[in-house]
Parts: C-alpha cells; structure tokens; sequence
C-alpha cells in the first residue's frame, strides 16, 4: 500500500532536482569550453584538464542524467527514483576516483582539493538513501 510523500520529503525532492540541474548546467558549461577558455584557467586547472580523460565526462554526464531523472522521479513519487540515483552515485564515486587516480589533481591541490569532490559524493549518496528509505516508506509507487 501506499502512503502519500510529506510536504518535507517533497522539499527534500525539489531540492535535489534543483541541485542536480545545476550539476547538468555545470557539465554542460565544462564539456563545451572553448580551448580560449581552457587556456583561461588556472594553470593546475589546464593541467588537470588536459590529463582528463574523456571518457570521464561520460560517467560525470551520466551521473547528472540520472541524478536528475532520478528527483524528478523522486519529487512524483516514482519508484525508480531509488535505482536512478543509486546510479547516480555510482557514477560520480568513479568519476571522482578516477580523476584522482588518472590525473594529477592530488599532487596539484592535495588536501585542500578534497572538499568538493568528498561534498558531492555526501550529497549525492544523501539523496540515493533518501530515495531508498522513501521506497521503504511506501511513499513510491
């Protein structure tokens, strides 16, 4: 049986959907950079970039596709809302892993670099295990 989502899940919904549009809006200014811009950056940033490899920016797409499809299956209450962002989060844990292990982003930022990749993985996994308690709610039909 189903129960209805509260207000505050929805919130919660909304939320993730608005962060996951900018996580679209942020790979879509990354992937079409114009070399003027790349070589506009920080000189560790022109670094790290041109080590990238591209199949990176597929697993960093794929991992705001299905975040976003994930809340907004999440904010109507659709149960793949849980296996979307689970991929989500899969994806952004390799893309993560792999930028630290096939370029030189530790050895140019160190610990100091470690925030915001260690804050998506927090915010992402958050949503992927809210998305599960809510199947467990009965909120997702």
């Amino acid at each position: 049986m189903q129960t209805p989502m509260p207000l505050g899940a929805r919130v919660v919904a909304l939320t993730a959907l608005l962060w996951n549009l900018f996580g679209l809006l942020v790979f879509a200014l990354q992937v079409s950079m114009s070399p003027e811009q790349r070589a506009a950056l920080p000189l560790d940033q022109q670094q790290i970039n041109a080590a990238m490899p591209m199949w990176i920016y597929g697993v960093f797409g794929l991992a705001t596709l299905a975040g976003t499809a994930g809340s907004i299956a999440l904010l109507f209450a659709r149960h793949w809302a849980e296996p979307a962002l689970r991929v989500s989060f899969i994806a952004i844990v390799v893309q993560m892993v792999a930028s630290y292990a096939l370029t030189p982003v530790w050895a140019l930022t160190g610990l100091r670099g470690l925030g915001l990749p260690l804050l998506l993985i927090l915010v992402v996994a958050s949503m992927w295990l809210f998305a599960r308690g809510a199947a467990r709610r009965g909120w997702l039909r």
